[in-house]
């Protein structure tokens, strides 16, 4: 580590160089001012005298330096730990090669005391997956560009790692947790069975200590733990444990952002691959897992599958009475699966015993045992995702609608023109007293609110925008008087008041029938028997907010 307007003089890179021959040096030009004192007078003597003296000036020099060098050093150390012993992230300082100058209280607490030969590396080594490769990555970055930072994944949480360069060849480091540690008790670490988490490229992100026990230690790759590459979920594959080559039943699971989560199940060669007894293994995996037969008889079943199917123990029990919703018989998709010459494909089901709607996807995956076909059923959670997939329909649906509903109005409206104009021509023939003239109105009225009903349709559409107008509450519901009571039919009787002397409102004439019409139309289906359906109109001043239900008027 060096001081910033120290290390980068070329000066100051001399004297680092030299310091440690600075005893080399001195004694070189000792020996050469005793041989100048011991020869005759002669210009070889002259010459022995001048390099002597100048080599023991430069030795002091360098001393003198490299001293003023070590103090600056230790004002620099002591003006870092000022700033990060209490520090709640642990901090280290390295030079250039990764040994460790100083670590704060935080440092010293999470990762042990101090070693004055020990290296960032080793001290991270078992933290995160490649630390070797990120460490490096960064030292370069904060050489280029002064400082970098990079987040990793450690076993629980993430961790920020951050560097910044001071001088030339110091580094201070900086380890920020930004995801809170889990409970251990509650993940990987605390089962028994060993798991990993692998990146899309194979990268082992994370194994448990069930794992490093098995394996000896800690691997980064896939190809160094198995074997028999690639992987297949719900086959048997061999893994290189501390002791010799161990045969295992591979359980994998898709988890977030491409990750996969791997869990190692006990075999033998034997013995089934899961006994009863070996059972309780998979009732601590969160993941929701059976073992069916084809004819889709359910012989094992851990705890998370039976809470997603809603029931207690599922043993011994028919798959096909659980889920529902393939349009054929599940007895006929597991034996399908069964069959080798079928590919593998999930099915979303639904899970018939829930008491609210609950959508499973099952995957399936063959194994033998015993000279047995049977299946190992992954199942997830796909109700959220039913959901938004109805969602999508529900709305690819309404745009269907919309664009139908506009197509239909514009033919629409071309018939009700003409309806309308020949309306227009008889009444033009039939004065007030005629007895045929009210009948045109109505049918004038009429055609003119169908007319209105085209351009809610065009609104709908999204083709037409709504026409807010000067609307007169008596006159409106005057016009509508005729069709309610063609609407309410025999049985319900209409009641429309209004008080004298109301104001004029604002709204769209054509919505607001519509609104109305509706609620008589509800209030109708809501009297079977019949009954009295009342409309009033009055005005009236709100000196506090109004609510009714879930509608409020300020």
């Amino acid at each position: 580590m060096s001081h910033p307007a120290l290390s980068r003089h070329p000066l100051t890179s001399t004297v680092i160089n030299i310091a440690p021959h600075s005893a080399y040096i001195l004694a070189l030009g000792v020996s050469m001012l005793g041989g100048a004192f011991y020869m005759p007078e002669s210009a070889a003597s002259v010459v022995f005298l001048a390099v002597g003296a100048t080599l023991l000036a430069l030795a002091v020099l360098v001393r003198l330096l490299f001293r003023r060098y070590q103090k600056m050093q230790k004002s620099l150390h002591a003006t870092i730990s000022g700033f990060v012993e209490f520090d709640a992230s642990p901090s280290f300082t390295t030079n250039r090669e990764g040994l460790i100058g100083y670590r704060n209280k935080a440092a010293k607490q999470r990762f042990g005391a101090t070693n004055d030969e020990e290296t960032l590396l080793q001290t991270l080594g078992d933290v995160f997956a490649s630390p070797a490769a990120t460490l490096n990555r960064l030292q370069n970055k904060a050489m280029a560009k002064g400082s970098a930072r990079e987040d990793v994944v450690m076993r629980r949480g993430h961790l920020r790692l951050s560097v910044h360069q001071l001088g030339d060849d110091g580094f201070l480091w900086r380890l920020e947790d930004i995801a809170e540690r889990s409970n251990p008790g509650r993940t990987a670490e605390g089962i028994s069975l060993p798991m990993m988490t692998v990146s899309k490229t194979g990268t082992v992100l994370f194994m448990n200590d069930a794992l490093r026990r098995l394996l000896g230690g800690r691997e980064a790759t896939l190809d160094r733990i198995f074997n028999d590459l690639p992987l297949e979920s719900g086959q048997v594959h061999e893994i290189a444990g501390v002791e010799g080559p161990i045969k295992t039943l591979v359980c994998s699971v898709e988890s977030t952002a491409g990750r996969t989560e791997i869990y190692l199940l006990p075999f033998n060669e034997h013995i089934a691959p899961v006994q009863t007894a070996d059972w309780s293994l998979f009732d601590q995996l969160p993941v929701p897992l059976m073992k069916v037969t084809p004819d889709g008889h359910i012989r094992m079943c851990n705890k998370a599958a039976c809470t997603l199917l809603g029931g207690p123990d599922l043993k011994s029990e028919y798959l096909g009475d659980l889920v529902e919703g393939l349009g054929r018989s599940v007895s006929d998709w597991l034996m399908e699966a069964a069959d080798k010459t079928t590919d593998m494909k999930s099915e979303i089901l639904r899970a018939s015993r829930q008491s609210k709607e609950v959508f499973v996807q099952i995957s399936l995956s063959r194994v033998e045992e015993q000279g047995e076909t049977l299946l190992f059923a992954v199942l997830h959670d796909a109700t959220k995702l039913k959901t938004l997939e109805a969602q999508f329909v529900q709305s690819q649906k309404m745009q269907a609608i919309g664009q139908l509903a506009g197509g239909v109005a514009h033919d629409f409206n071309n018939l009700l023109t003409a309806i309308s104009g020949h309306c227009d021509l008889l009444l033009l023939r039939h004065d007030n007293g005629d007895q045929d003239y009210s009948d045109l109105m109505q049918i004038n009225q009429n055609a003119n609110r169908a007319a209105s009903l085209v351009g809610q349709l065009l609104a709908f559409s999204r083709k037409q925008t709504l026409s807010p107008e000067i609307v007169e509450i008596p006159e409106a519901l005057d016009d509508l008087g005729h069709l309610l009571n063609r609407l309410v039919g025999e049985k319900v009787t209409l009641s429309l008041t209004h008080e004298p002397g109301l104001l004029p409102i604002r709204a769209d004439k054509r919505q607001l029938e519509q609104v109305i019409m509706n609620l008589v139309v509800n209030a109708r289906d809501a009297m079977p028997e019949g009954g009295v359906v009342s409309i009033g109109a009055k005005m009236e001043t709100l000196n506090e907010p109004y609510s009714k239900d879930r509608a409020q008027v300020p």
